[in-house]
């Protein structure tokens, strides 16, 4: 799993998790919103008894206590990257309080420029704005297009994916999420090509999507065929009853070094048995059931960004999985 030759001539150049990171996006907390309720959410959310609060406060702003908390944790995490040497640009803040229409639907606000993980995936010198599946991050590439023009004077390849519709066949009618134990299923059809960036992870010239509420069997052939044969993307099967992202499943944190959710992934891709990987199932996350999660579960401890092959930056309370990671 070697990765293209890099050329350090351009100022977008990514091919695997933990090459020395010298540039990164951050999103931000300001103007964030309540995702508002739509028919993506019964599939997305963990917690049924979360669905009220969506339904009920879905499109206005997130408590203030909330979003200082969390003002200060981006805060945080910038300094650190800051005196790591790490460059760190920020979207430009948007308005995501305005509802708006398309031929296919209408959806009464918008969310956040809060994770760039999810809207721009960067493979060698190449941007690709994602074909997201929820209605109400549509807009939401704007915050970063100053960015994504900036790159590209500097040198990058700037695309998009094929915009989606999102209307009434991009969704499984009737959809219900799976109970434990049932088969997996997604609430997508194949009507189009769609995938979030953070279903995609990367190592070196080999590229892991897994499905999820945001991607489907179109949209990693819409990648594939994208990347044409220098790359070779491989789908990688995963068990979850609410799907999202690859990012907190399935993580190659250096070479050699895979980190797995072991209640995701059942049984790790095969070439990396074949090449000899270490393979780390990653600790119980230490995060407290009763700690609400709202879109995104208590494995979020497994979104680790990487600085390099030996340093790694993660949550300070998730101790079981920092010892892990030192021994």
């Amino acid at each position: 799993m070697n990765g293209p030759k890099k050329d350090n001539t351009h100022v977008v150049n990514t091919y695997n998790e933990w090459d020395p990171l010298e540039e990164i996006i951050v999103g931000t907390v300001e103007g964030a919103l309540i995702p508002p309720w739509d028919v993506i959410m019964e599939a997305s959310l963990h917690g049924k008894e979360l669905w009220d609060f969506y339904k009920k406060h879905g499109g206005t702003p997130w408590p203030p206590e909330m979003i200082e908390a969390a003002g200060k944790n981006v805060d945080e995490f910038v300094n650190i990257l800051e005196a790591e040497g790490v460059t760190v640009r920020r979207p430009v803040p948007c308005d995501f309080t305005k509802s708006y229409n398309t031929p296919d639907f209408e959806i009464k606000s918008g969310c956040y420029a809060l994770m760039p993980r999810d809207v721009l995936l960067v493979i060698g010198d190449m941007i690709i704005e994602a074909p997201m599946a929820w209605r109400s991050r549509y807009h939401e590439h704007h915050a970063f297009k100053d960015l994504c023009k900036e790159y590209f004077h500097g040198g990058a390849q700037w695309i998009s994916a094929p915009r989606p519709q999102l209307g009434s066949k991009t969704y499984v009618e009737g959809y219900e999420a799976p109970r434990e134990g049932e088969p997996m299923r997604t609430i997508l059809t194949e009507f189009e090509p769609l995938f979030d960036a953070a279903d995609v992870i990367k190592c070196g010239r080999d590229v892991f999507i897994a499905r999820s509420s945001c991607c489907n069997g179109f949209g990693i052939e819409w990648l594939r065929r994208q990347l044409g044969t220098e790359y070779r993307v491989h789908e990688v099967e995963v068990y979850d009853t609410h799907p999202m992202h690859i990012d907190a499943t399935f993580y190659p944190l250096a070479p050699g070094k895979l980190l797995i959710n072991p209640e995701r992934v059942h049984n790790a891709p095969e070439i990396f048995k074949k090449s000899g990987w270490d393979i780390l199932t990653c600790p119980t996350p230490v995060m407290p059931k009763s700690q609400p999660m709202y879109n995104c579960s208590s494995w979020i401890s497994m979104n680790v960004v990487m600085l390099d092959e030996e340093r790694v930056i993660g949550s300070k309370e998730e101790h079981t999985l920092i010892n892990a990671f030192k021994e």
